[in-house]
């Protein structure tokens, strides 16, 4: 991450709930197509080393993005996330839970309510991303599992993403 990108990771175990606000150089429009388009989300939506393996995406209320997180030796790591609203450019709500190669959901790990916004600032975009879980103790589990960190290296992927998207020649 460049060094002067607003970045801040907060825990709040009483209201279970992650925020995550980060700054990226690149406008409104872009950032949020990188969120919503699945050619995009393929390019940055896993941690280092993993890459990101789209199964199914329909981008819509009501609709679903079924995914996997590839490590390099071979296993996949399934999720789903289904949308519940969106607000084009503004931000969109959608429940998040690992799941199967098929889809449903594992019940023995996690769920959680996502709310996203996107905020334009001149020329960089803020994201921010409220995850709520239903209790403490599911928080303490997504983050023993590398959530903080995760979502750091998973966030750089997306500024190293959108230096390329914002090269004069990637818009020709």
């Amino acid at each position: 991450m460049k060094p002067d990108l607003k970045f801040t990771f907060a825990v709040d175990l009483q209201a279970n709930t992650l925020t995550v606000t980060r700054e990226f150089a690149g406008p409104r429009p872009l950032v949020w197509d990188c969120h919503t388009k699945r050619e995009l989300l393929d390019r940055w939506f896993a941690p280092k080393p993993l890459t990101t393996k789209t199964k199914f995406m329909d981008f819509r209320e009501g609709g679903h993005w079924h995914y996997a997180m590839v490590d390099p030796s071979g296993p996949e790591y399934w999720s789903r996330i289904d949308y519940r609203t969106i607000t084009p450019i503004d931000g969109y709500t959608a429940l998040d839970g690992f799941s199967d190669e098929t889809g449903a959901i594992n019940p023995a790990l996690p769920q959680a309510e996502w709310d996203v916004t996107f905020t334009a600032r001149g020329a960089h975009t803020f994201v921010r991303t409220v995850v709520t879980y239903a209790s403490a103790e599911a928080i303490n589990t997504v983050m023993a599992m590398g959530m903080e960190a995760g979502m750091t290296s998973t966030l750089e992927r997306l500024d190293e993403l959108l230096v390329i998207l914002t090269q004069p020649e990637a818009r020709a």
